[in-house]
């Protein structure tokens, strides 16, 4: 499964620090608002906003949160407009980048992507230029000390998913788009909670990284995933960082 590596481990760690400040709620809330005004405001016959909501239920998040972001969506309650803009760019030793990003100021966001990219070695590509390395995938996440690896087996795979591999305490699962939901619901009726639950980009092809470049690479990752209106991040990085970054 490609993600093996330590961006992987950096990136869980940093989702529970970020959920505990409230900052994955942000990016969550975002998706529901932005799922439920393009597609409506009933999950059952919005596949996106299904799977924000299936999200928001990963993080724990209050069903009033989600409430009230859907409404803002639907327009029964006032909210922003958010406009989605992707962007692909490269980083350092040419790894691609695939960004989501949800603004209100796209003039004043785009300029602050551009230079976290320049102080950190990468440059903002021109449109469609890496977005062909990602595939979409279902991405689930499960603590492994809460099951075992033959029982989250049996359940994902009759379910529909197409790889498991367990990572630095958890097991991660891959599926089919179509089979994203199933998996998941299989997974929760066994009685395990979802750690991550959403529709990823997978690349086809990898870049190995190491020593400081690998280093240079995880703070750029840190940065973008650290701006406001960067919803999700993907690279197509196989690295070990030396030392600087690991913290």
């Amino acid at each position: 499964m490609s993600g093996h590596n330590k961006w992987s481990t950096i990136k869980h760690k940093k989702a529970a620090a970020d959920a505990k400040r409230g900052r994955e709620f942000t990016r969550v809330i975002r998706e529901i608002t932005v799922a439920a005004r393009a597609g409506g405001g009933d999950p059952d016959g919005n596949p996106r906003l299904r799977s924000a909501v299936m999200a928001a239920k990963a993080i724990n998040m209050p069903l009033d949160n989600v409430k009230r972001a859907i409404q803002r969506g639907t327009g029964e309650l006032p909210g922003v407009t958010y406009e989605e803009i992707t962007y692909e760019a490269y980083g350092p030793e040419g790894v691609a980048l695939l960004m989501e990003v949800l603004t209100d100021n796209s003039n004043r966001t785009t300029p602050e992507i551009r230079h976290l990219l320049a102080k950190h070695g990468g440059n903002l590509g021109a449109p469609n230029c890496v977005a062909w390395i990602f595939e979409k995938k279902g991405y689930l996440v499960v603590d492994a000390a809460t099951t075992s690896e033959e029982q989250i087996m049996e359940i994902a795979l009759e379910a529909g998913a197409e790889d498991i591999d367990e990572l630095d305490g958890t097991f991660e699962i891959l599926t089919p788009v179509d089979s994203f939901e199933a998996v998941s619901e299989a997974i929760t009726s066994a009685g395990l909670t979802l750690q991550v639950a959403e529709i990823s980009r997978i690349p086809s092809t990898s870049v190995k990284v190491s020593g400081k470049k690998a280093d240079q690479l995880i703070r750029l990752l840190e940065a973008l995933d650290d701006h406001d209106d960067v919803q999700k991040v993907w690279g197509n990085m196989e690295l070990e960082e030396s030392g600087a970054a690991k913290e």
